[in-house]
């Protein structure tokens, strides 16, 4: 690669010190292009910068896909690497144009959410010791965990007046203040309405009201519980009820949409629950089981 190794050279001189990029970074972009430029000198047969066509580099994007197996965040590490390359041999006069300026990144894919399935989600609910106060508690918190699908935000925000349980409704404020009635479950409800009027009052203490601001789910000292607080109790509850994937407070939200989805509910009435602003949000949730989905294939397709 001895034909380019002066413009590779001042490129990274000029990535260190006019972009300030990190000595690893020098060292990623150093090895994915010194790669792509024995691609042109070896098998493109190039030996000039204003040779390099945008087919090189797709030709070049093809070999790396075929021969390298790259995760997409690696791929689109090369292509940025690519395009700012050709950029400053474009406006330090090594090339008469930019080849490289109409390749796209690649989109990164959606991570599907973690999802506890109704069996564990049972598990976990009948951990919490009935015998205690804060096990009734921590029994109202998972049940509106899941019988609801609220953030943990929004759990420990809710306030008493919020709670309409003649109508079967608890009243969210979730993200910018947007408010929105979420239906809860009989059981659920009855968690609650347990917790609040037999558990509750041991915990308040008047000399924290103004803290603890209404505040339904409340530690034993009277304060607000907080989202740690909820986090403790949902790894306690996993670890009881031995569940061996990781369990964390936002679980039980992505577990309440799919699960809803999977017994036939709409869409648009779960983006409503959810409180996202996009359905598109809310369709993540429509990929995450896909055995469910062979299995209702395979159920009523003629053909399976």
């Amino acid at each position: 690669m001895e034909k380019f190794t002066r413009e590779l050279n001042l490129y990274l001189q000029f990535a260190k010190l006019e972009k300030g990029l990190s000595e690893n970074s020098i060292i990623s972009y150093k090895n994915d292009l010194e790669r792509y430029l024995d691609y042109l000198v070896f098998e493109k047969k190039l030996n000039d910068l204003s040779g390099v066509s945008l087919n090189h580099i797709e030709d070049f994007l093809g070999y790396l896909l075929d021969s390298e197996c790259l995760s997409a965040s690696s791929l689109a590490r090369n292509i940025s690497s690519i395009r700012s390359f050709h950029e400053f041999a474009t406006i330090e006069g090594f090339s008469h144009a930019n080849p490289a300026e109409l390749i796209e990144l690649p989109k990164k894919a959606k991570k599907l959410p973690e999802v506890l399935n109704p069996i564990e989600v049972e598990a976990i609910l009948s951990t919490p010791n009935l015998e205690k106060p804060a096990g009734i508690r921590d029994k109202a918190i998972l049940e509106c965990l899941y019988g609801t699908g609220m953030r943990v935000s929004e759990l420990t925000g809710l306030e008493i007046d919020r709670l309409f349980f003649e109508i079967g409704f608890i009243r969210v404020i979730g993200k910018g203040n947007k408010e929105r009635l979420v239906p809860v479950g009989e059981i659920a409800q009855e968690a609650i309405e347990h917790y609040v009027e037999h558990i509750r009052p041991l915990f308040y203490k008047p000399s924290k009201a103004d803290k603890a601001k209404n505040r339904v789910f409340l530690n034993q000292r009277g304060g607000a519980l907080t989202r740690m607080s909820i986090w403790n109790i949902v790894q306690k509850a996993a670890k009881a009820a031995d569940i061996q994937k990781p369990v964390y407070p936002h679980i039980f939200r992505h577990s309440f949409a799919t699960h809803l989805l999977e017994g036939g509910a709409d869409l648009r009435a779960v983006q409503e629950m959810l409180g996202h602003a996009s359905i598109n949000t809310t369709e993540i949730y429509t990929h995450v089981d896909r055995s469910f989905l062979h299995q209702v294939h395979k159920e009523f397709h003629p053909r399976a």
